[in-house]
């Protein structure tokens, strides 16, 4: 169950850079329906983090990902008006690779599309995600940031 949850779910989520654009999808399901986030999901009992982050890229927007590096790993605690927790997660999100195909919109989402990282900001956005896209942009160039932060 993923509302109001026992215990924290891992998820992933692939930051997909062609040159200065990357890939966003726009969600399907609660939460955040309707915002535009990175493609990704929860993992799979069994599943590995690698096998987990290239199921759930094609699964969303029909792509299949070289998986590059960890860019960010972030806490995300969503309480509903009365302060209980309705969703935790913790999120791996990877940088990944895809230089060939176009995206199309599969299961969970309701649209993806590559776009100009300069025109993010013309999206409504979940939370965090131009600052993984800011930290994947900056690890390609040879930055190591840390990896956790707790403040996303």
């Amino acid at each position: 169950m993923r509302t109001y949850p026992t215990r924290p779910m891992v998820g992933v989520g692939a930051t997909i850079l062609r040159g200065d654009h990357v890939l966003i999808v726009q969600r399907g399901r609660e939460p955040a329906y309707g915002k535009w986030s990175l493609p990704g999901g929860l993992v799979e009992l069994g599943e590995s983090l690698h096998s987990a982050i290239c199921r759930e890229v094609l699964e969303e927007a029909n792509l299949q990902v070289a998986v590059v590096d960890v860019v960010a790993v972030l806490d995300r605690v969503l309480p509903d008006d009365d302060g209980r927790v309705e969703y935790h997660y913790i999120l791996v999100d990877f940088l990944c690779r895809c230089d060939v195909g176009e995206p199309s919109p599969g299961s969970d989402v309701l649209a993806c599309c590559f776009v100009p990282v300069s025109n993010l900001g013309r999206y409504s956005l979940t939370s965090g995600t131009l600052v993984v896209v800011q930290k994947a942009l900056s690890m390609r160039q040879g930055s190591h940031l840390p990896i956790y932060d707790r403040t996303l």
